[in-house]
């Protein structure tokens, strides 16, 4: 006759190994995700990316592998044939790949998963990999740029300070008339940068929020001051 106390009682140990194997694996996978010290040994072909407090390992450029990982996807620029995956950028190299620089001009739809976004000119930047990349919006991705002039001195990790806008009426407009023309020029800015501050979000994905905030605040100023506002 089977023993149900017993059945259960080895069922209920099987099950807490699994959970306590399935946690030790998230926290391990947790700890490469925090921008900290790298917490793991850094193999004979890594190096650890440190500018802007990245800390993250990557292998080293002309690192040769005989195949290209199982996720990512490719990327044709040029003559060159790319594989892109998690910051690394590999090119076709004979019959194997070497780990390679990224292309200029590539665009990629997914950020590196540990990118850092650096600030500079007011605009944001993701770094990854000795990598710079910048979101396009006419083209629905992240482009891979070369390093703008005096980001590796003059960028920060600290976003801009708050963009509100503060707006005074050079015409003796009455306070009626400020309201709709705040409004009416809100929904302009929204129309043209697709950015909607009353909305989620801003309506956008979280990765192009930044630089579409900018671009909506840019508007409802240039809108204002037509009508005579000026705008600080």
């Amino acid at each position: 006759m089977i023993d149900l106390f017993r059945l259960r009682a080895d069922w209920r140990a099987i099950l807490a190994l699994g959970i306590s194997l399935t946690a030790t694996g998230a926290v391990a996978a947790a700890e490469r995700g925090i921008r900290g010290p790298v917490e793991h040994s850094i193999g004979a072909h890594e190096h650890v990316d440190s500018r802007f407090g990245h800390n993250r390992p990557y292998f080293d450029r002309g690192y040769a592998v005989p195949n290209v990982p199982h996720s990512g996807y490719a990327i044709d620029h040029g003559r060159d044939h790319f594989w892109y995956d998690g910051g690394h950028w590999y090119r076709r190299d004979g019959l194997g790949w070497l780990v390679a620089g990224a292309p200029f001009g590539a665009f990629v739809s997914v950020l590196p998963p540990f990118y850092t976004t650096v600030w500079y000119d007011g605009l944001p930047y993701y770094y990854a990999n000795d990598t710079y990349y910048a979101w396009q919006p006419d083209n629905q991705a992240y482009e891979v740029v070369a390093p703008p002039d005096g980001i590796e001195s003059a960028g920060t990790t600290q976003p801009p300070d708050s963009d509100t806008l503060y707006v005074y009426p050079r015409s003796g407009q009455s306070a009626e008339q400020q309201s709709r023309d705040r409004f009416e020029c809100h929904q302009s800015a929204a129309q043209q940068t697709g950015f909607d501050p009353t909305v989620a979000g801003g309506g956008v994905p979280p990765e192009a929020a930044p630089a579409k905030r900018s671009d909506y605040h840019r508007a409802e100023a240039a809108c204002l001051e037509a009508r005579s506002y000026s705008v600080k």
